[in-house]
């Protein structure tokens, strides 16, 4: 279903309510669930309509996203107006009806944001403050924002969420952080609770909430920034990993961007795919590994570390199925010898992508040599080597040296 197909003389009226009901809506609103026929929303939604109302209500189906095309075919000869949570596309059903019918098949009546509302009662420049929300992904989600200072808005599912928020934070270094936890707001039940994330203890409130996050760092918390190079030591596993230097470098040569996908193959501890996605909350990566002990620990590294949405599968040959979108840059860590690995990564990168490789051994890096000299690109050398006791005294330890291959795929190869 799409823009195309859906009738051009039915617009779907897309009105956004806040907690404050039927008595917060324009003129406008009010019109367009008035002249509607049919009006879809959740039950806690269409209980705001008064009686005057006369559409057909429809409650939304759990889970709505795979029944929804079906039940808007089904309507499609109906005047439809679907009700939404203050600003419609804002975290809202608004952006899911846009790529499903066309932004030119709906006419959107916003109310003001969860987030606006929240920022108008804390004081908050809403500009300055970064917002997540964990409806529908765990709650980690919100560890990549975490900085002394930062201030974040968290788009919540229901009233168990602030004690997991308040016990996330204190076991990720921010005990110290204030927790502001916004009910109902602009209705008449509006209620704002505050403490402290180490010492929470408020019990469950009212499901419709927006927690405020005042980030205080404790003293002895790492420093765990979106910029590549976290240490190594922040990565479980088996030890298999890019160390921080070279992973640097690499992400550096990777290049991310807002949007866009990487594969990561041969992902070991997951530590490249992992620092691609913390640089931004849209990027996505595909990680490609063999071992089914190491797939679990890139798994809870993911987690652990704020990114839990990337894709981990097993080896390229057998998994990169043709259903996967083209990346936009791939790093190439292991299989650097196995036949048909890179071809495979070759002819999937889209033109104007990056693919980085690092080679650690001389077959491998022999590879690396042929491949630079058929399709170009940069070649360096670089050697890690860091201080280390010993006996009572402190060396230079070198690590192996890694030859790293960088190059931009031109859209004649």
């Amino acid at each position: 279903m799409t823009s195309s197909t859906w009738p051009p003389e039915r617009p779907i009226a897309v009105v956004g309510i806040g907690a404050d009901g039927w008595c917060g809506l324009g003129e406008t609103g009010r019109a367009a669930i008035l002249g509607a026929e049919t009006v879809f929303g959740s039950a806690r939604q269409l209980a705001l309509l008064p009686e005057e109302v006369t559409a057909r209500p429809v409650t939304w189906p759990s889970p709505l996203l795979p029944a929804l095309p079906d039940l808007l075919a089904a309507h499609r000869d109906s005047k439809i107006c679907v009700l939404a949570s203050g600003d419609p596309m804002f975290y809202g059903i608004g952006v899911t009806l846009a790529k499903l019918v066309g932004a030119q098949a709906l006419r959107v009546l916003p109310q003001p944001s969860s987030a606006a509302l929240a920022c108008a009662r804390l004081g908050w420049g809403l500009a300055d403050v970064a917002v997540v929300s964990i409806v529908g992904r765990p709650p980690e989600t919100v560890l990549p924002e975490l900085a002394d200072g930062r201030r974040i808005l968290v788009l919540v599912p229901d009233d168990s969420s602030p004690a997991l928020l308040a016990d996330l934070l204190a076991r990720n270094g921010f005990g110290g952080s204030s927790l502001t936890v916004l009910e109902q707001l602009g209705g008449p039940a509006e209620r704002i609770v505050t403490g402290t994330a180490a010492e929470w203890s408020e019990p469950p409130g009212d499901p419709l909430a927006v927690v405020a996050v005042d980030c205080a760092a404790d003293p002895a918390a790492p420093r765990l920034t979106r910029l590549p190079g976290l240490p190594d030591t922040v990565f479980g596993g088996d030890g298999q990993l890019t160390k921080a230097e070279v992973r640097a470098l690499a992400l550096s040569a990777l290049a991310p961007a807002p949007g866009e996908l990487l594969w990561d193959v041969g992902g070991g501890s997951g530590t490249i795919a992992i620092e691609w996605c913390r640089t931004h909350p849209a990027c996505r990566a595909v990680t490609f590994e063999r071992s089914a002990p190491r797939r679990q620990q890139i798994a809870d590294n993911a987690v652990a570390l704020g990114v839990p949405g990337i894709d981990i599968r097993g080896e390229l040959l057998a998994d990169a199925d043709a259903a996967l979108p083209a990346p936009d840059a791939i790093f190439l860590g292991g299989g650097l010898t196995q036949p048909g690995v890179f071809e495979t990564c070759w002819a999937r990168l889209r033109p104007g992508g990056r693919l980085v490789a690092d080679a650690v051994t001389m077959e491998s890096e022999s590879a690396v040599v042929g491949w630079a000299a058929a399709h170009g690109g940069a070649l360096r050398r670089i050697q890690i080597s860091r201080a280390e006791p010993l006996g009572g005294f402190t060396a230079w330890r070198p690590h192996l040296p890694v030859t790293q291959w960088s190059v931009t795929k031109s859209a004649e190869r």
